[in-house]
């Protein structure tokens, strides 16, 4: 393994060294003046959506669109390297298998479709034809079609999507994953009790007009760096920005914006946080409880709107009001001081929005942090008012949208009866599984068919060991990818990779250039149009690939599969037919920046079945009860995973963490240096970590202990390396979202793997 090195960062986030390390990733692939000519038409209305995050474009467009992490996107994806054939013969998979997850993605694009041959453990070329018979043989041997898995990531567009999951509920089966399952779905389970639905309700626009920001759980200067822009011009005009995160993210704290030569030349920038607190991992619901009780107790609720609007306010009144200051402190890891001043601040402002991202949604009480942030938006009314509302933070850049179009494993009837009356079949009624009860179906044969639009599940999943074995069990595997990842290499008895298109090139159907759809963090849809020639001539676009598959297995489908993939406009016809709020999609869509969904929330029009927003609540003694608590003597931690920033989820960029210092490699563990020194370890001392959990221990070996800010009992470590430690069944209540950002563990000298 690589050697650690840590140097502390003492620089702002963008700025020059976001110029440096965008410079590097285009000459890493090849494509030095070919990739800044494309970056050009990167988040363009002429061009192609960034296939990096979803924070939206702003109305008000200037010619650089895209930031660092997007530069490694898109260079990535228009790199000049090729994984083609002849690569296959020469490395086994076994051989692939033992390299690390930056090497495999760092070979380049694959250039064809490829099927595993067992006798010589590698992958041999196929036909796009014999490998749709080979996926469809294997469907129609099947005992029924929940027996397969229709797993999806958040890239895939919308017209991708939509066909993808007409096909999937066409051949009769809801198991329908996706990535929503292991990032968002506490928001999206918790925001539709509570307002109607499980989208924000802000627009980018509102940023503008709002006077305090409240930021928990997320890193934009990491994971969608495009929001420090809008964050740099909130805090140039005064806006109050309040930043909750166990560690100091350089992003939420400074930022030099690389487009300003005036910044680039002070190198100082822009101070984000006016206010960042450290909450203990898990505190957040404790917060947000202490917000709202200091607006009861000594501030200004907005006391029209919640007679108005809201049902439910009385009692939680009296469960915020009942619970004791010192059990707030106690489990938020602030002290009451702190409370006070976010409570104050956010009571004295007129338009606040609160942001949130994976931090607050991977732990076991998600769902009930997400609704007592959403309770402390009603306490004030700010929700449908300029400048104010929820802003949960996507990750994919059409994760959102996919979950829109269908992706769903619980699909409303409604749209199930709008999908069946318009392709004349009758859809599956049954929920189907989400991720969690996918592995759990494959691991005990229940599932012998996974097939992956996109992603790379083997990796982004949770609790690696038992989903590595999961999916070796399967008789099938297919994956649609850009690259070569770790899904490629834990494959089933027979395996598939089928390359697609990426978002940046040109996709010709019928003779004519198509472009796809994306909807963004905030609701608004727009048209992406890919810029450079194919890295293959073998290569087909998702809704081809879609259309190819479901002609093989579906023979007797009425759905015109052939005619709809001619022209995308005749598959956003069909949407608007099926789709809520995408009335005229085609009119609407094909205008400058598109057009912003319809969410009643904006408007207070609320969608719930009592026509109110609720406010809904737990009782902080019950949610601190209902915690895991090790029976162990040892000192026990709690970890959290996250990104480095060279990565973007499980695809590697590089092996630099420049915002924390860190190079070289990825088995690091950020930890206090008083718990370091109480522990007896010197620092960078190398560790296995166990995680602990009812049905056993897990342990991630050899990793180096990095004395770090970060509050005492706490840990952080990288997301993939670590998932193995995140046990299957402990997830979040209802949501079944990995507690990914929470995971009970201990610290042992490293010992020579068994």
């Amino acid at each position: 393994m690589s050697t650690v090195k840590f140097r502390p960062y003492q620089q702002a986030a963008g700025g020059w060294g976001a110029l440096r390390s965008s410079l590097h990733s285009l000459q890493h692939q090849g494509i030095l003046a070919d990739g800044t000519a494309l970056l050009l038409k990167s988040n363009q209305a002429e061009g192609f959506d960034c296939p990096g995050c979803a924070w939206p474009d702003p109305d008000a467009h200037s010619t650089f669109e895209f930031c660092e992490n997007g530069v490694k996107a898109v260079a990535a994806e228009a790199t000049s390297k090729r994984v083609t054939a002849a690569f296959f013969a020469e490395h086994p998979v076994s051989w692939l298998a033992e390299h690390d997850d930056y090497f495999l993605e760092d070979q380049g694009r694959l250039t064809e479709p490829m099927a595993y041959d067992a006798a010589g453990d590698r992958y041999v070329p196929i036909s796009w034809e014999a490998a749709f018979r080979r996926i469809a043989d294997h469907l129609r041997a099947l005992k029924s079609p929940d027996e397969a898995i229709f797993y999806t990531s958040g890239r895939t567009s919308n017209e991708a999507a939509f066909l993808y999951q007409l096909f999937v509920r066409e051949f009769g089966t809801n198991n329908l994953p996706d990535c929503s399952n292991m990032c968002h779905e506490p928001t999206s389970i918790g925001m539709p009790e509570s307002i109607g639905i499980g989208k924000g309700t802000v627009t980018l626009e509102d940023f503008d007009h709002a006077d305090t920001l409240l930021l928990f759980g997320h890193n934009p200067g990491t994971n969608h760096p495009r929001m420090l822009g809008t964050l740099r011009d909130a805090a140039r005009r005064g806006c109050r920005i309040l930043a909750f995160n166990p560690l100091k993210e350089r992003g939420l704290e400074r930022f030099v914006h690389p487009q300003h030569a005036g910044e680039l030349l002070s190198r100082h920038g822009t101070d984000i946080a006016t206010h960042y607190y450290q909450p203990r991992i898990g505190g957040d619901y404790a917060i947000a409880l202490g917000i709202a009780r200091y607006v009861l107790e000594s501030g200004t609720p907005d006391r029209d709107f919640i007679a108005a609007h809201t049902q439910g306010f009385d009692a939680f009144k009296t469960l915020a009001l009942g619970t004791p200051w010192e059990t707030i402190e106690t489990e938020s890891g602030l002290r009451r001081a702190d409370l006070e001043e976010v409570g104050r601040i956010y009571d004295e402002g007129r338009a606040a929005i609160i942001t949130w991202g994976m931090g607050i949604t991977q732990h076991k009480h998600a769902v009930a942090t997400v609704q007592m942030l959403v309770n402390v938006l009603l306490l004030k009314g700010n929700i449908g008012k300029p400048g104010a509302g929820p802003a949960p933070i996507r990750g994919h850049s059409n994760v959102q949208g996919d979950r829109t179009m269908g992706i769903w494993e619980r699909p409303p009837a409604d749209f199930l009866e709008r999908l069946g009356r318009e392709f004349d079949f009758e859809p599956p009624r049954a929920p189907g599984y989400d991720v969690i009860g996918s592995i759990k179906a494959m691991e005990e044969g229940r599932a012998p068919v996974f097939f992956a639009m996109g992603g790379n599940f083997a990796n982004a999943s949770p609790d690696t060991a038992r989903v590595h074995a999961a999916l070796r069990r399967c008789r099938l595997t297919v994956h649609v990818a850009t690259k070569l990842n770790r899904s490629h290499v834990v494959h089933g008895q027979d395996a598939l990779i089928l390359p697609c298109l990426g978002r940046t090139e040109i996709d010709i159907q019928d003779g004519r250039p198509q472009g796809v759809t994306v909807e963004d963090s905030m609701s608004m849809v727009h048209i992406s149009q890919g810029m450079r020639p194919p890295a293959s001539a073998h290569l087909k676009s998702e809704c081809a690939i879609v259309a190819g598959l479901a002609e093989a297995t579906l023979p007797k489908s009425r759905t015109p599969w052939r005619e709809l993939v001619a022209d995308y406009d005749r598959i956003r016809d069909r949407i608007a037919r099926v789709v809520a709020g995408f009335e005229d999609f085609n009119a609407r869509v094909h205008k400058p920046r598109g057009f912003h969904l319809d969410l009643p929330p904006r408007a207070r029009k609320w969608t719930t079945p009592s026509g109110k927003a609720h406010f809904i609540a737990q009782d902080l003694s019950t949610l601190v009860a209902d915690r895991y608590r090790p029976q162990t003597a040892e000192r026990v931690f709690n970890l959290m995973t996250i990104r480095s920033h060279d990565q973007y989820n499980t695809t590697i960029y590089g092996l630099e963490d420049r915002y924390r210092g860190v190079s070289g490699a990825r088995n690091v563990c950020f930890i206090h240096p008083d718990d370091l020194s109480d522990l007896g370890f010197d620092p960078e001392a190398h560790v296995d970590i166990v995680s602990h959990w009812s049905d056993g221990k897990r342990v991630a070996h050899d990793f180096v202990l990095v004395p770090y800010d970060i509050p005492r009992g706490c840990l952080a470590g990288y997301y993939p390396e670590l998932n193995i430690l995140v046990p299957l069944s402990s997830h979040a209540d209802r949501a079944n979202t990995p507690t990914s950002k929470s995971v009970s563990v201990t610290l042992h000298p490293a010992t020579a793997r068994g």
